[in-house]
């Protein structure tokens, strides 16, 4: 009861009140800590290696930190325990803070210029930006709130409702450190090469869960959302990304759109050719952002209850 009490009471603080800047965040000392060993092991020889060394001490660190904070409130007593969990989930969820962040280059594309539009979408995508069009724009925001309805909302849910905030934030670790090493460039190719391949493996499940549920929310919403298209535009380009995962959540936002999402796009100054992903039924507009964040919302909302009556049961069992 204690663990059901605070997942749900930190997914509703994080409806509420989104990531505040004032309040300081764990995930930015987990990238304050992925940062300093980088520093620290960082070398041309035995790139692999010393990636890997990183990515066995930060998951080290975040077990520990969060594991001690967790089990010293409970021991104190069980209301100082289910308030820390309680704080400690509304810090691994991301549903409020990406919906106010991909709505920032809604408001920009609406009542902005390009220019602003493009600063905003920098801020939520690894892209380079500056030569995106308002298509390019928007879609960037799309497939970002998309793909992190999985990464940053129903994938954190599960390892919560599994694991409590401890093998919550160690999943938050591995994200996070995919975020930063995680890329196919000359520096990080074997560097973050397994922290790249440990995001793919505890994100291959939660991304599918995420996508069933996303296509069970155009069901539900109806009206600009096609439910049947969402689902056989996921069959056949679900596997159309690089990573085993991405495409699970974005080919099913396209179809519910009935737009055309991912294809070529640019990092670091390269051109990384992609398959497109989805029909394109009719052109991408910036009121997709709020659609996508509509099925975001709904995505949520379904997972959080599914966790709940699944906690419920394993405690009638046990």
């Amino acid at each position: 009861m204690y663990h059901m009490t605070a997942f749900l009471a930190g997914f509703l603080l994080d409806l509420l009140f989104g990531d505040p800047a004032w309040l300081p965040h764990p995930v930015r000392l987990i990238g304050w800590l992925i940062t300093k060993l980088e520093h620290l092991l960082y070398r041309d020889s035995a790139p692999l290696l010393r990636g890997s060394i990183l990515t066995g001490l930060v998951l080290i660190c975040t077990g520990a930190v969060s594991g001690g904070v967790l089990l010293g409130a409970y021991a104190l007593s069980p209301i100082v325990g289910v308030v820390a969990e309680t704080v400690m989930t509304y810090q691994i969820l991301a549903v409020k803070c990406l919906k106010a962040e991909s709505m920032k280059v809604y408001d920009r594309l609406v009542n902005g210029t390009l220019e602003e539009a493009r600063r905003a979408v920098s801020m939520i995508v690894g892209r380079d930006t500056a030569c995106l069009d308002e298509a390019g724009v928007t879609k960037a925001a799309v497939e970002t709130v998309a793909e992190n309805t999985s990464d940053g909302v129903v994938a954190p849910m599960i390892y919560l409702a599994v694991g409590g905030p401890i093998l919550g934030f160690v999943y938050k670790a591995v994200n996070t450190m995919d975020s930063m090493i995680g890329y196919k460039n000359d520096r990080y190719r074997y560097f973050g090469r397994t922290a790249a391949k440990l995001d793919d493996a505890v994100n291959y499940i939660p991304s599918r869960i995420s996508a069933w549920l996303m296509i069970l929310s155009a069901f539900l919403l109806g009206k600009d959302f096609d439910g049947r298209r969402a689902y056989r535009i996921f069959r056949r380009d679900s596997r159309k990304h690089a990573s085993p995962n991405s495409a699970q959540t974005e080919s099913v936002c396209a179809g519910a759109l009935g737009v055309r999402l991912a294809g070529d796009a640019s990092y670091f100054g390269q051109v990384v050719r992609k398959p497109y992903i989805g029909s394109e039924c009719r052109p991408i507009q910036p009121a997709d952002i709020k659609r996508a964040n509509q099925l975001l919302y709904l995505t949520a909302g379904l997972c959080e209850g599914a966790c709940l009556i699944l906690l419920w049961i394993a405690g009638c069992v046990l």
